[in-house]
């Protein structure tokens, strides 16, 4: 079965949009609440580890939706771990 280009393109930026959209999702939520203790730190180091690989074999297959969209999750993920950091030392002072 062969896919149209723009079907592939537009199902590309669905994904990333839907999985981007949950990671801004919950810096909002740990912004208002000043908490993230709910978040697992093991969650965020494998799912940071699978996004760096994604880059890369967005790199290598040279797909920009790809590479754009987990340079996009490793920078919300830094995010997300900084504010965790941030907010669990509150907790313990």
């Amino acid at each position: 079965m062969e896919i149209d280009g723009t079907l592939l393109t537009i199902l590309g930026i669905a994904a990333g949009i839907l999985i981007l959209t949950g990671w801004v999702e919950q810096i909002y939520k740990g912004y208002k609440t000043k908490s993230l203790k709910d978040v697992s730190k093991f969650l965020m180091i494998f799912i940071s580890a699978g996004a760096i690989l994604w880059l890369i074999y967005g790199l290598i297959v040279s797909d920009i939706y790809i590479v754009g969209t987990n340079i996009t999750a490793i920078i919300l993920m830094i995010i997300v771990l900084a504010m965790k950091r941030m907010y669990d030392k509150r907790l313990l002072h």
